[in-house]
């Protein structure tokens, strides 16, 4: 490596550390926001953990033996209201059918001849019951609805105790980072908009020479002292 070349990487090292340094001073000197804004966060996502209600999933599969444009026919079936009205009358659920299918999902699995039913609920137990008791309902209203007989239950649906929307812990992690991102990005911006000079440094960043002395900052006691001097060598003057 030629002098010159290491000269320069000298000072490109040399400009990086300075930078990492500025950037580091500034976090530090307003470090106080950084940890309000992560700490209300924080708070933000566990009451956001405290208001969410859990939700559960639970899905059972049966085999329609079918081609696909009956599969397809077949599925809209499952969630059509004269199905699930029988599902609502035999779980004496307190909702319409209508409500009852924006919380179940039929599926086909990978292109074959099962079909999932998912149900989803507030409940774990209400959450398998509900889609086994529609897979079996359809199983019965099938052959009177299409003259389809060809179903067969594959698994049953088993209770979930596992939430689908959220760990809570993880929605807090996730919360803090947020705020520590934003924190940081609020302590540049501040930064930017402070016009304050605070050290020699950037006096003679901008005048562009340097600082060869200062000015102490006065007082009453130095303001006397001033005085004093001052009177010392006008005296002199005076007499002349």
């Amino acid at each position: 490596m030629s002098n010159l070349s290491k000269r320069n990487y000298e000072n490109q090292q040399s400009a990086k550390e300075i930078n990492l340094k500025d950037l580091l001073s500034i976090i530090i000197r307003r470090f106080w926001i950084v940890i309000i804004v992560t700490l209300l966060f924080i708070l933000a996502g566990f009451l956001k953990t405290l208001t969410t209600t859990p939700l559960y999933q639970a899905s059972t599969r049966i085999i329609l033996e079918a081609n696909q444009d009956k599969m397809k026919t077949l599925q809209v079936i499952i969630k059509d209201s004269t199905v699930l009205q029988k599902v609502v009358n035999e779980m004496d659920l307190s909702i319409s059918p209508e409500a009852l299918a924006g919380s179940i999902t039929v599926t086909n699995v990978e292109d074959s001849e099962v079909v999932s039913i998912s149900a989803t609920a507030s409940d774990p137990n209400m959450a398998a019951d509900i889609a086994n008791t529609t897979a079996r309902v359809f199983k019965n209203e099938a052959p009177d609805i299409v003259n389809f007989k060809k179903i067969r239950n594959l698994s049953p649906a088993k209770v979930n105790s596992i939430p689908i929307n959220g760990d809570d812990n993880k929605t807090i992690i996730k919360s803090g980072i947020i705020g520590l991102f934003l924190g940081i990005g609020l302590t540049f911006l501040l930064n930017s908009l402070d016009y304050t000079i605070r050290n020699e440094q950037e006096v003679e960043d901008i005048i562009g020479y340097p600082i060869i002395g200062n000015v102490s900052k006065m007082n009453k006691k130095n303001s006397n002292v001033s005085k004093k001097i001052s009177d010392s060598l006008m005296k002199p003057n005076a007499k002349r």
